[in-house]
């Protein structure tokens, strides 16, 4: 599961940074400033959560079980798909109904975060060797 997400997130990071770039050269001129600020806010929560995966990842290797991880890094990439993918496709193209579907990747982050932090709270630091 560590590699699983460690990969996720580096090619999550990869494209955020990708999709930045994208944002900065090309759409600059293409697209209302409203929806660029709605690209840009896209490619932030794309990059945050890629490095979140990173993190699920390297979590892994010290928690156990890694059940909560499991669930937490998994919402974290649905939520980069519904957040930032409906938040790309919002700013880029004439499809205002998807605006419905970016605060459901809100609330996956949200729980991925939380998750994360159930995991933390249940396991004893001298399970893992944290104070």
């Amino acid at each position: 599961m560590s590699k699983l997400f460690l990969i996720l997130g580096s090619i999550n990071a990869a494209t955020a940074v990708s999709m930045g770039a994208f944002g900065a050269h090309f759409l600059k001129t293409k697209i209302p400033e409203d929806m660029l600020s709605v690209f840009q806010t896209a490619v932030q929560y794309h990059f945050y959560h890629s490095l979140g995966l990173m993190i699920v990842g390297v979590l892994t290797l010290y928690f156990k079980p890694k059940k909560y991880l499991g669930i937490a890094g998994w919402m974290m990439f649905i939520g980069i798909i519904l957040f930032s993918g409906s938040l790309y496709l919002l700013g880029t193209t004439t499809m205002r109904w998807v605006g419905i579907i970016t605060p459901f990747g809100g609330i996956t982050f949200i729980v991925s975060w939380v998750f994360i932090a159930i995991t933390v709270w249940k396991w004893s630091s001298t399970n893992i060797g944290l104070e």
